[in-house]
């Protein structure tokens, strides 16, 4: 019997960390703009990175990347082209019958003892057929690597469409089968992404109540029950989340015993504590803050040029953005050099695609120039000469970004701002909470004007971007937060991710590509570099794709 995972006591905390003879804990504090607000990845929270630092802290995949170079900043990257198991010791592919075939491994245990066998992952994905979360990601990655019968079909009135039938089949304790419709070269690299990672069954079964069978309040309140390096020890919302080695992880123990992430919204305060000594790890800092960081004692900074990006976001569902005049002329009026020389302080690149240029499949299709004259000649043409009329689109203009970060992006909200207005845009700013922004984005879809700098399509090719962002929802798209939807992009889409022959893929993808651009569906502004502050006694830093750290890689010197 596999005895059940709640979040552990302060008792069992200690004992985590005392073994008897053993050298004194390990510990670090890491300083982020924000804790968990959720760690359900089929609920609203699943768009903010600090949710989804938690929810890979506590659980595990089937498979990775491998592990492969290390950059000139120490920092470790992915090898795209080589899968490890995780949770999966094994796999093979039988493509008559389109059917995987994982070996799991067996001796994992969670905390509190709970043992990871086939129930946990057939759990898993019936879970995500459910679609019963506020943000179905589980079913969107599913759909994504062509799963048996994850199509729309589950969103209609009846329930046998979300029934897992045959698609993922338990053989015995240690086998799973899991079906495809159709070949699909995304399977393996969905199956990496935190929206995917595997429940604790029991656990999640003892937390479920008749209202709430998939026990998501739970998971978005208490924990997200898994398999992980690291157990939940508290979690005080908006200030702090403590977690403890999981001494039966099945890779070894962790180096370091207790990782503690505080809430610091000042990103100028997260400097002077970590220059103190007091915190050993600091995200989400300005880049002229990692600047003067560089090369100060006992301090090293590090980075990687990944996925993430800046853009802005222009709802085609909110007058006067579905008007293609108005988001040209939008395009024509930013500033990019500007925003790159003193919003980032050269730690940028004009990003001049809809997905991340380092992905297999990037087209360089966006590359808009600034120039003011033609933004006010589109906004003539499109009937606002000089502005005149747009005042009564103001609620439409009010430009939100995420208020906890304000640091970085009060310096480039300012810029749009005042350039806009140049043109005759009537632009004011709206900070808002990051839960708020997250909800507004991926539940309600309903933010008209939004600067966003923490989307990333975490699986690692252009297609994958499309269909998170730009599908039609009722074609299979997710993240469609601009409420864009273009019959062509669906269609070659569809056609595109069945395709065996690379090279036509390729040819279809960047047709979806020339179409997005030309739509403006959004307005790609930079691509920017991921960084990290952190003590020199700290080694092992990894980057992923989701971008959030794996505490299990850290090695903590004495």
């Amino acid at each position: 019997m596999r005895r059940r995972m709640t979040t552990i006591s302060a008792g069992l905390a200690a004992a985590l960390l005392a073994v008897a003879g053993a050298a004194p804990a390990k510990e670090i504090l890491m300083l982020a703009e924000d804790v968990p607000a959720g760690l359900n990845y089929d609920g609203p929270a699943a768009a903010i990175p600090a949710s989804q630092q938690g929810m890979v802290t506590l659980m595990e995949p089937l498979v990775m990347y491998a592990a492969g170079p290390t950059n000139d900043e120490g920092i470790t990257l992915p090898d795209f082209g080589t899968f490890e198991g995780r949770l999966a010791e094994s796999w093979s592919f039988d493509p008559d019958t389109l059917t995987w075939t994982f070996r799991l491994r067996q001796g994992v245990k969670g905390c509190n003892g709970a043992t990871f066998d086939a129930d946990d992952v057939v759990y898993t994905f019936q879970r995500a057929k459910s679609v019963s979360g506020a943000a179905p990601i589980g079913w969107f990655l599913s759909n994504v690597g062509s799963i048996k019968g994850f199509g729309v079909e589950v969103f209609g009135d009846d329930p046998a469409a979300r029934e897992l039938g045959d698609a993922v089949v338990k053989i015995d304790d240690y086998t799973v089968e899991i079906r495809q419709s159709e070949p699909n070269a995304l399977f393996l690299p969905v199956l990496t992404i935190f929206g995917l990672l595997i429940f604790d069954k029991e656990t999640m079964e003892a937390n479920a109540t008749p209202d709430d069978p998939w026990s998501h309040n739970y998971v978005n309140t208490a924990n997200a029950p898994g398999f992980g390096a690291y157990c939940l020890d508290s979690w005080t919302k908006n200030e702090e989340i403590s977690y403890v080695a999981n001494p039966d992880y099945f890779m070894g123990k962790p180096d370091i015993d207790r990782v503690t992430v505080r809430r610091v919204p000042q990103s100028s305060n997260r400097v002077v504590v970590l220059r103190t000594g007091q915190a050993s790890l600091v995200t989400g800092l300005t880049p002229r803050e990692f600047d003067s960081l560089r090369g100060q004692p006992g301090i090293a900074v590090g980075g990687v040029t990944g996925n993430e990006n800046m853009f802005l976001h222009m709802n085609f569902a909110t007058p006067p953005f579905d008007n293609p005049l108005i988001r040209q002329a939008i395009a024509h009026a930013v500033p990019f050099d500007q925003i790159i020389r003193n919003g980032y302080f050269g730690q940028a690149t004009q990003w001049k695609g809809l997905v991340p240029s380092s992905y297999p499949g990037f087209k360089a299709a966006a590359d808009f120039a600034h120039d003011p004259e033609r933004a006010k000649a589109l906004l003539a043409e499109a009937g606002y000469p000089g502005g005149a009329g747009l005042e009564a689109f103001a609620e439409a203009f009010r430009l939100s970004y995420v208020a906890e970060k304000e640091s970085t992006l009060g310096p480039i909200v300012n810029i749009l701002q005042t350039s806009l207005r140049e043109v005759g845009f009537p632009v004011t700013l709206d900070p808002i909470p990051q839960t708020q922004y997250g909800d507004r984005q991926l539940v309600k879809r309903d933010l008209p004007f939004a600067v966003n700098d923490q989307e990333k399509p975490i699986g690692v090719d252009a297609g994958y971007a499309i269909q998170l962002f730009f599908v039609s929802p009722d074609k299979g798209g997710l993240n469609n937060m601009v409420n864009y939807s273009n019959a062509f992009v669906d269609e070659t889409w569809a056609k595109a991710r069945v395709e065996p022959d690379m090279a036509v893929r390729t040819e279809l993808v960047g047709q979806i590509q020339d179409q997005l651009a030309a739509d403006v569906a959004w307005l790609p502004i930079v691509e920017y570099k991921t960084q990290w502050a952190f003590s020199d006694k700290l080694s092992g830093i990894r980057w992923y794709p989701d971008n959030s750290l794996r505490f299990m890689d850290l090695k903590l010197a004495d």
